[in-house]
């Protein structure tokens, strides 16, 4: 179970005629608790949504209130967490870093103890579930965008977190490597928190939050929550 208890996320922002800087507020407060197998986090661009799912893990940190993930604080046992809470970026160059995708999965598998053979075997087991064993070792800048993603998935997945929260996984790629990224995140046992454009996968969600503003300005079933989604952004863009 994931908790936040009145979480602020603040900033100070220089000021450019030479003032005193100021606190700008990026998000909250915010109470929650996310317990659904599968939730989606939809809102504009700097609406605070990729704010939201980074606290979930510990990438960033509340300014004020608490992050729980089962009763792990996330400022306190931030190592803990991220034990727990897997997280993928929107492009996956910026969680890859080995030459190879076999080596790059096995970096991910250093926390658990394995010797190398066995980590190396780990890996490669890892990747022949996304489909990328015969990739195992191609340089990573050779794979298509869409495998690059997989990777990026298999790397996370191979410590097996209990909670994988995806920002935006999908943005980056084409329709069809969109839909087989989709399903593969539908049909994982892991809870699935994603942040997304994409209306029809958030339909597909047990819960969708929009976020506006730095507010989760509603919060419920993906029907009545992606029509509220379409009203705001109509409403904004007349």
């Amino acid at each position: 179970m994931i908790a936040l208890a009145g979480v602020q996320v603040t900033a100070y922002s220089p000021d450019a005629a030479g003032g005193a800087d100021r606190i700008v507020r990026l998000l909250g407060p915010v109470s929650l608790a996310l317990g659904e197998h599968r939730i989606a986090i939809v809102g504009a661009n700097g609406s605070g949504k990729s704010t939201l799912a980074r606290l979930l893990n510990g990438l960033v940190l509340p300014s004020s209130g608490t992050v729980q993930v089962d009763g792990l604080d996330t400022a306190r046992d931030g190592a803990a967490v991220r034990r727990r809470v897997g997280f993928m970026f929107t492009d996956p160059d910026a969680q890859l870093v080995m030459p190879t995708p076999v080596e790059d999965v096995a970096l991910s598998l250093r926390r658990l103890p394995l010797d190398a053979a066995a980590r190396d075997a780990a890996a490669r087991a890892a990747l022949a579930r996304f489909g990328l064993a015969d990739r195992a070792e191609v340089p990573v800048h050779s794979l298509s965008g869409g495998q690059r993603q997989l990777l990026a998935l298999a790397s996370v997945l191979a410590t097996e977190p209990q909670i994988l929260v995806c920002d935006e996984p999908t943005t980056l790629l084409d329709l069809r490597w969109r839909r087989i990224v989709d399903e593969l995140l539908a049909g994982l046992d892991q809870q699935v928190v994603v942040v997304t454009h994409d209306l029809d996968a958030a339909l597909q969600a047990d819960r969708v939050l929009v976020v506006d503003d730095g507010a989760v300005a509603f919060d419920g079933d993906p029907v009545p929550a992606v029509q509220f989604y379409r009203d705001l952004m109509t409403a904004a863009h007349p």
